[in-house]
């Protein structure tokens, strides 16, 4: 069986050597490629060597998770990005999920979450540590009292407005396809409609998007 190859994005030496040496322990299955301080050096660490998966930090001196991730997604990168941090806030875990990472756990995981984490990142498999995925789950299902759409929905309604297809408002905001459908949804939702032409008509009326 092939190994699962590995890229490590994190601003402490003593992180990434903490993680090559447990990959390296493992014995069999895994194999780190190379490491990067920052975001930046990842993504062309990233593209050059084309892990599996990228470990990727989120706070990072010089070049922050979030923006590697969206550029990973932008430039099309076969790998899969597991969110490997200490941060689980709505602030850090939403835009990292939107900007395309394919997991998110916390450094506190235990060994061999870890290893199943990267193993089901590297075949696809969308991965997330318990609080985050309660968090998520609390993010989405949060109604605005006032069927005020959020800055992102406003985006894609926007978008929408001007014809453009789901692939294309995916590719500009360098989100999937996936989350797209999600926040058209909530837009339906907080619109109180069934389809873009509707959303679109009542967004006029509203003056969401500027006014009939």
């Amino acid at each position: 069986m092939t190994d699962i190859t590995l890229l490590i994005v994190d601003d402490h030496p003593v992180v990434r050597d903490g993680l090559r040496g447990m990959f390296a322990a493992e014995g069999s299955g895994f194999r780190v490629l190379g490491e990067a301080p920052d975001g930046v050096r990842g993504v062309e660490l990233a593209l050059e060597l084309d892990p599996d998966v990228v470990l990727m930090d989120l706070r990072m001196p010089g070049g922050g998770g979030v923006d590697a991730i969206a550029e990973l997604t932008r430039r099309g990168a076969r790998s899969r990005v597991l969110v490997l941090t200490t941060y689980d806030t709505d602030t850090d875990t939403l835009p990292a999920i939107e900007a395309g990472a394919t997991g998110y756990l916390l450094k506190d995981a235990p060994r061999e979450e870890l290893f199943a984490a990267v193993r089901a990142a590297a075949s696809g498999r969308t991965v997330l540590s318990p609080t985050v995925a309660s968090r998520l789950v609390t993010a989405v299902r949060a109604p605005a009292p006032d069927g005020t759409l959020s800055a992102r929905e406003g985006e894609i309604l926007a978008l929408v407005a001007k014809g453009t297809a789901n692939r294309a408002i995916a590719a500009e905001l360098f989100i999937s396809e996936a989350t797209v459908k999600t926040h058209l949804t909530h837009i339906y939702a907080k619109l109180g409609v069934k389809d873009r032409a509707a959303a679109v008509a009542t967004g006029y009326d509203r003056g969401i998007l500027g006014g009939a």
